[in-house]
């Protein structure tokens, strides 16, 4: 699994680690804006879950779910430890990468380098709506080829409006780590197309199922909680972020308005409030407008 590291505090064995981790079908360049800003003040790290970008593609794709992943976690974890001790540890997960927070953060025990402190959750929960399932399975592992850089980003950008607003050199540095060269010539998706597989193969019936687990996860975290949620999510559900408000760690939520799922951290009003929050900052807003996600900090 290939990971990429970001730390500009001057300390190369500094204590307090950040671990980034993407969405289903993206990779760990996602976190470049955010990861440039938190390694002021820690070691940010951002991998590529298996089978995406750099890393390893798995023989068996039915393999390609959260267990797993939360595995090849720790293992990262337990190396980045070796590196140098990791004293004070957060995470920030976008959808997928958020179910694997609350995988970790919510079972006692694991071998983790250090509890999780801060858990930030970007528009994901417990419960994921099966029509944004059906959504993102219009388009993941389809195997679309491109013929340049251009291209990719236009057809990118029709199946990623939740994403919000951005310019167009901020989408192109988006865009450009999703692709790969295809041997025939052009670009295709830096990701194994199998990655579909367990979403091809799970019924509406086994969505439901794995609720009660993640909120039995959810229930049991300790760390304290920031749950972004963009307001035009599909995914998310205001219904469920109000819930993961008053139960289990009872989440400080954000709403993004302008976005749905899921909000990128490009925006420097967006990075400014992640920092606000890994920091220590206790008076977070409850909605972000769209000038206000732009806005840079004064901090």
């Amino acid at each position: 699994m290939a990971y990429w590291e970001w730390n500009r505090t001057g300390d190369p064995h500094h204590p307090h680690v950040v671990v980034c981790v993407h969405g289903l079908s993206r990779q760990g360049r996602d976190f470049d804006a955010l990861a440039e800003r938190l390694s002021e003040r820690a070691r940010v790290i951002c991998p590529d879950v298996v089978g995406r970008g750099e890393s390893d593609w798995l023989q068996d794709p039915t393999a390609y779910q959260v267990p797993l992943y939360a595995a090849d976690m720790l293992a990262l974890l337990a190396q980045v430890h070796a590196q140098a001790p990791v004293e004070q540890l957060d995470w920030v997960g976008t959808s997928m990468g958020g179910l694997i927070g609350m995988a970790l953060a919510g079972q006692p025990g694991l071998p983790l380098p250090a509890p999780i402190r801060r858990l930030v959750l970007n528009d994901v929960g417990p419960v994921i709506e099966w029509s944004a399932l059906e959504r993102i399975g219009q388009y993941l592992g389809k195997g679309a080829h491109f013929e340049n850089l251009g291209q990719a980003a236009h057809a990118l950008l029709l199946i990623s409006e939740g994403f919000g607003p951005h310019s167009e050199g901020q989408w192109l540095r988006l865009t450009r780590p999703m692709m790969r060269p295809a041997a025939d010539g052009g670009l295709v998706l830096h990701y194994d197309p199998q990655i579909a597989v367990p979403l091809q193969h799970m019924t509406r019936e086994m969505a439901q199922a794995g609720e009660a687990l993640l909120w039995q996860l959810y229930d049991q975290i300790k760390a304290r909680v920031l749950l972004v949620r963009g307001a035009q999510s599909d995914l998310l559900t205001a219904a469920t972020a109000q819930a993961m408000a008053q139960r289990g760690p009872k989440a400080h939520c954000v709403e993004f308005e302008g976005v749905g799922h899921a909000p990128t951290f490009v925006a420097a009003g967006q990075v400014a409030l992640l920092c606000r929050f890994l920091w220590g900052e206790e008076r977070l807003p409850s909605t972000m407008n769209l000038a206000e996600q732009a806005r840079e900090s004064d901090e």
